[in-house]
């Protein structure tokens, strides 16, 4: 049986699935990507699945979130959001960058055909075109196998007037600039994560079990928003998060009984940078985690797993 793990974008709140990561690895033993066989991510997603596939412990990646955010999301305040009126976004992502590359140490280097396992992280570039960062192949384009696996998840994570766009260089002879996959309408890249499964790579939908998780949503209004700021957070949070909606349904009308989603409703709306609700995403995500069998998820209780990915 073949494990995809999909991990939807939402910025800060990717503390939610983090805690269900360390709920895996408390289960299972060992790291994530001891347990999947392709891990899937859009934005925040990304990030947590170029650290899976580096082998990082979740619990590792849960004091980054933690710990290290106000590195990533700065300025704060109303410098913040001046800058997000005068230039348009609010962040550098090379802040967000140096943060990872001191996270993978050694690993940072690694480009995606380095990593162990399957990996698909989707990003949007400024013409408009998706792209979905994945190993080369004989079954793809062989084209984004070379990409550097941080460059793929940066680019994933810059969410447009949070984050300035990332550039990357030489991708088939180009250098192309990148925003957040979720700008593209994969924010939640479960669907996608099924087409390079099965039919850019040799996975079987009747041998293949995938589990999504999701970073927590709150019920939207109909009203509509007021204001150049309110109506930029509206653009750039409820329209990318209905977005993710269609997906689990178009996921389980294709390929019936592939996917388990997980999510949680949230008790107020969160923005992706909003740091102060740190503490309260944490206790959100131990709470989701304690209710997860990751034995019943990923195959059952008499389902072997897989042996360790060994290092390249």
């Amino acid at each position: 049986m073949k494990k995809i793990l999909s991990i939807r974008g939402g910025g800060i709140r990717g503390i939610i699935p983090c805690c269900c990561l360390m709920r895996l690895e408390s289960q299972l033993g060992g790291v994530t990507r001891d347990h999947v066989d392709l891990c899937a991510g859009t934005s925040t997603g990304a990030l947590l699945t170029a650290a899976i596939a580096a082998g990082i412990p979740a619990a590792d990646l849960l004091k980054v979130y933690t710990q290290r955010s106000h590195e990533i999301f700065t300025p704060s305040g109303a410098i913040a959001t001046a800058k997000r009126v005068v230039e348009g976004f609010m962040y550098d992502p090379a802040h967000l960058h140096h943060v990872m590359v001191s996270v993978f140490g050694e690993k940072a280097g690694w480009v995606i055909n380095d990593s162990p396992i399957r990996v698909m992280i989707s990003a949007t570039a400024m013409n408009g075109h998706n792209w979905f960062f994945v190993r080369d192949n004989p079954r793809n384009t062989r084209i984004t196998g070379r990409v550097r696996l941080l460059d793929a998840a940066v680019a994933s994570a810059c969410a447009p007037t949070y984050f300035d766009h990332w550039k990357i260089e030489d991708i088939d002879g180009k250098t192309l600039r990148f925003f957040d996959g979720g700008a593209g309408g994969t924010a939640n890249p479960a669907y996608q994560a099924c087409v390079e499964a099965f039919e850019y790579d040799d996975f079987l939908p009747a041998e293949t079990r995938m589990v999504a998780l999701g970073t927590g949503y709150f019920p939207t209004s109909d009203e509509p928003p007021s204001g150049l700021i309110g109506t930029v957070g509206w653009a750039t949070g409820t329209l990318v998060d209905t977005s993710a909606d269609w997906v689990d349904r178009a996921v389980n009308r294709q390929w019936p009984g592939v996917m388990t989603s997980r999510n949680v409703e949230l008790p107020r709306t969160i923005d992706e940078a909003d740091l102060s609700a740190i503490r309260d995403l944490v206790e959100i995500g131990q709470k989701m985690a304690a209710a997860l069998d990751w034995n019943e998820l990923l195959g059952g209780p008499s389902a072997e797993p897989k042996p360790p990915s060994p290092t390249p």
